[in-house]
């Protein structure tokens, strides 16, 4: 029997609970250094004179190192395993973000958000890649999906941490937030086991008997007949050759919609509503602080729904009505009508990652999981690097208007949902590697 034959088959314990706690405080506490350039933005450009599209390249800065960490870590994941790739982009992405606050110029920042972007952009793939490889079939989409909501979490302490810090003790004095995700790097070390399914292949059984008694997953662990499993020799140009090819366009434009639709609209939110509206920096945080707690139902609307209704409807109707709500926002004039649109697109926007960070693992195989993930991802961050740069450059050719920049945000939604609902797969109760068969 093998030993993922063994975990499919086991309840869930307390330890599945404690590991989907420390995988979200990854994730949340990622998303929060990410974000955190959104918040200091406004008075980084004031300070440093920077217009709008020299602002958003500064940003962009930061998706060019999370491109290269995405691609990076899911190869070096799938080599010497999930938990050690975890440990060290955690760091590097902490560290970095930090020293963003002690940024003499646009030049030392922009090299200090390329390297934190390659430790951000290299951990945000694994929490989702290793919730997928623990729980039963029937819990997956759940499990995962909750994970993923722990962005929200993050994005709102960026938040609350600028509204703090930035009116009292500058922008600077933000970025110390980014050192509390290190906090978390001893319980990764000493609490989180290595994937069953990466042991598997690797042949180390003894090492899963091993996870299987320390953690109570398995009953008389010693008298179970594991086999290892002999490892599939499967090619990296598998991504995109044969069965995988539809899989891997689909999830590649998923990433590169979502990436760019988030983290254009949201890394200039705050500056949107100071330059277009008028607000005070506090005004504009408090604003932004309620469109982002808006993507706490948005996200568990869909983490909850994902193993009743599926993947696809889900992100099918996220994505579309995230579009339209965008589409409503480029034509509106009235303050209240854009903060309703801005609330719309947060809940369905987030709602779809939720969707989408449940449904791409889940369409490789073992051999190929965290590199397939982390390419998709790649993908995504390569829409990063063009996003906040596009977006404050569409609205500064048009004197600080929405329009151009929300009616692209609504066609990317548009295209993506149309895309999906037509060609995805369904992966709702299945096994992984019954998926991996299809």
């Amino acid at each position: 029997m093998s030993a993922v034959e063994v975990l499919e088959r086991q309840p869930l314990r307390r330890f599945h609970y404690i590991l989907l706690a420390i995988t979200s405080l990854i994730y949340g506490l990622t998303a929060m250094n990410v974000m955190l350039i959104s918040v200091t933005l406004p008075r980084i450009s004031a300070e440093w004179g920077l217009d709008r599209a020299a602002a958003g390249l500064l940003a962009s800065f930061g998706y060019v190192g999370m491109f290269l960490g995405a691609l990076s870590s899911g190869f070096i994941a799938d080599k010497i395993g999930r938990k050690p790739t975890m440990i060290a982009m955690i760091l590097i992405g902490s560290i970095f973000t930090g020293l963003c606050g002690l940024s003499p110029n646009y030049e030392i920042m922009g090299a200090f958000r390329l390297i934190a972007g390659f430790g951000l952009g290299g951990t945000l793939p694994l929490p989702g890649v290793y919730m997928s490889e623990y729980p039963p079939a029937k819990y997956r989409g759940r499990f995962v999906g909750i994970v993923e909501t722990a962005w929200v979490y993050g994005a709102i302490l960026s938040v609350v941490f600028g509204y703090i810090l930035i009116p009292e003790y500058g922008w600077r004095a933000a970025f110390n937030a980014a050192y509390v995700p290190l906090i978390l790097v001893p319980f990764i070390a000493l609490q989180v086991p290595e994937s069953i399914r990466f042991l598997e292949k690797k042949g180390r059984i003894n090492e899963i008997r091993s996870i299987f008694r320390r953690y109570g997953l398995v009953e008389d662990a010693e008298r179970l007949d594991l086999k290892p499993q002999p490892p599939q020799k499967i090619s990296v140009k598998k991504l995109i050759t044969g069965e995988y090819l539809r899989r891997t366009i689909i999830l590649w434009m998923l990433w590169a919609a979502l990436v760019y639709t988030y983290h254009g609209i949201f890394i200039w939110l705050p500056s949107i509503y100071v330059d277009r509206l008028g607000f005070s920096i506090v005004k504009s945080l408090e604003w932004v602080l309620i469109v982002t707690l808006v993507q706490v139902p948005g996200y568990y609307s869909a983490a909850l729904l994902l193993d009743r209704a599926g993947r696809k409807p889900i992100l099918a109707f996220y994505l579309a009505v995230a579009g339209i709500a965008s589409l409503l926002l480029s034509t509106t004039q009235d303050i209240s009508m854009i903060l309703l649109y801005s609330c719309v697109i947060s809940f369905f926007n987030l709602g779809a990652w939720a969707g989408l960070y449940t449904y791409t693992p889940e369409l490789y195989p073992t051999e190929l999981r965290g590199t397939g993930s982390g390419a998709a991802a790649s993908i995504g961050r390569l829409a990063g690097i063009l996003a906040p740069y596009a977006t404050g450059y569409l609205m500064e050719v048009s004197g600080g208007e929405l329009f151009y920049a929300f009616l692209v945000f609504a066609l990317v939604h548009l295209v993506a949902a149309a895309t999906t609902g037509a060609f995805g797969e369904e992966t709702k109760g299945k096994r992984l590697e019954e998926i991996s068969k299809l």
